[in-house]
């Protein structure tokens, strides 16, 4: 591992004393041994870790075609500013029958969790398990705090069809 030179044998003349002074040279063999198995279980520790990213489903551009969605399957959920959360049932498209908009909130209990849940239970009971789908409409004025809460709520309450969609004037309107 390390060695010590002690200096070499005295020749000639002898001048008095001296102090020997001794060199160490350490052996980096095991070191470098060490670094490469760090390297080693660094590289595969992060190919092994799982990406935590969140899926988005966005509608598709097709103008001509669009897409169909029943109101007993949806549900909209509209962010404003000051972390205003309202909702209704179904997309709100129909202007014979305006949307009944209800104010919710970010709490755990009574707020926009038990609305998807509830939500999501009745439409399994009338169509199939991953009918629901949840159309997030943010306002100008809405933080990026919220997109990203609603969305989270979407991944904890198992939601597996949502987007982000363009707010219309008469959901801003609902929001004032």
């Amino acid at each position: 591992m390390a060695e010590i030179n002690a200096g070499g044998s005295e020749r000639g003349r002898k001048r008095g004393t001296r102090s020997n002074k001794k060199s160490t040279r350490v052996d980096m063999t095991p070191m470098v041994d060490l670094g490469f198995l760090l390297i080693t279980f660094f590289m595969l520790t992060t190919t092994m870790m799982k990406h935590r990213t969140t899926d988005l489903l966005m509608p598709a551009e097709d103008k001509d075609h669009p897409s169909v969605l029943a109101d007993s399957k949806s549900l909209t959920i509209l962010l404003g500013a000051n972390n205003k959360v309202s909702y209704y049932e179904g997309i709100g498209n129909d202007p014979s029958h305006p949307p009944v908009v209800k104010n919710s909130s970010y709490a755990n209990n009574h707020g926009i969790r038990d609305v998807i849940i509830d939500k999501k239970d009745r439409v399994i009971q009338m169509h199939k398990k991953d009918d629901l789908m949840v159309l997030i409409k943010a306002d100008k004025h809405a933080s990026y705090k919220n997109v990203v809460d609603i969305m989270d709520e979407m991944l904890i309450n198992h939601v597996a069809r949502y987007a982000v969609v363009d707010i219309t004037p008469e959901d801003e309107a609902f929001l004032k």
